[in-house]
């Protein structure tokens, strides 16, 4: 299984989720699949189930065990499957699957604790907060990857953003030192989570100016933290920036949805129209 980053995979692009047929299986097929001993299926089970939103008491306790396989490994030694089973638990909402997500945050696959990161800020779990503190530790000052990987020593983006997704306030002066962190998607995501921390407009302005950056890729990272902050004031220049107007759309929905946190259907907010308009304009 190809190494990939999951934060590219989600946000940008369908680079990570297996090639197949979606409607060739049933969920009974699929948690069959997945407690088989055929790799390939087991792998595409555990993203179809989270594709799919199959949250049935046997497709979590599935997915909760594979958490744990030995079987499905890459040659530097990650562990595939249990990727996408963390990312589909994190879709799913089940509780039962945060205990196992909370340890397979000392897996020795990156990528599994980059997923279990993510997921437990999904499933809201506060408890979670000191290990994702713990995991910070010195990463502010890690500038070069691990020697035969492409990434740092911890997924330092997935840990940054669950934090501000949980409202873990007294991670505040962990979080402070990566706002300086020479590498862009680390500035942006501590941004991201102070502005979610301290609702400071500072933060959100940061990543605005991140638009007008040279390099697509931080553009992209710079809407997609925008759309997941939902900062109406970042809305036209959102709609302005130099890349896919699909994910321009993404950042102004996630903008849109904020807006109608505080809005009264069927009468809608000016700044809820003014975000439809632009996203008219786009289509």
């Amino acid at each position: 299984m190809q190494e990939s980053n999951f934060k590219d995979s989600q946000n940008f692009s369908l680079a990570g989720e297996p090639a197949g047929d979606e409607s060739s299986l049933t969920v009974e097929q699929a948690i069959a699949n997945l407690r088989g001993s055929d790799l390939g299926l087991r792998y595409y089970a555990a993203w179809w189930l989270g594709r799919f939103r199959v949250s049935t008491p046997e497709a979590i306790d599935a997915l909760i065990d594979s958490l744990a396989d030995e079987a499905d490994r890459t040659v530097k030694g990650g562990y595939p499957l249990r990727r996408n089973a963390a990312r589909a638990l994190g879709k799913l909402g089940d509780p039962r699957a945060i205990p196992g997500l909370t340890q397979c945050l000392e897996c020795d696959d990156f990528y599994v604790r980059e997923a279990a990161a993510q997921s437990l800020a999904m499933l809201g779990d506060r408890n979670c907060i000191p290990i994702l503190i713990h995991l910070l530790a010195d990463g502010a000052n890690e500038t070069q990857p691990v020697p035969g990987s492409p990434e740092l020593r911890q997924p330092y983006n997935a840990i940054l953003e669950a934090l501000g997704m949980l409202g873990a306030t007294e991670a505040i002066p962990s979080i402070v030192p990566f706002l300086n962190h020479p590498v862009d998607m680390l500035r942006f995501a501590a941004a991201r989570a102070m502005y979610e921390l301290t609702q400071n407009s500072a933060y959100a302005e940061q990543l605005i100016e991140a638009l007008n950056g040279e390099k697509l890729p931080l553009r992209r990272a710079a809407l997609a933290d925008l759309g997941a902050i939902g900062y109406y004031p970042a809305a036209e220049a959102i709609a302005k920036t130099l890349a896919e107007n699909s994910l321009k759309l993404i950042a102004l929905k996630g903008v849109l949805e904020k807006q109608l946190e505080h809005t009264t259907l069927p009468a809608l907010s000016d700044e809820a129209i003014q975000v439809m308009t632009l996203m008219d304009d786009l289509l």
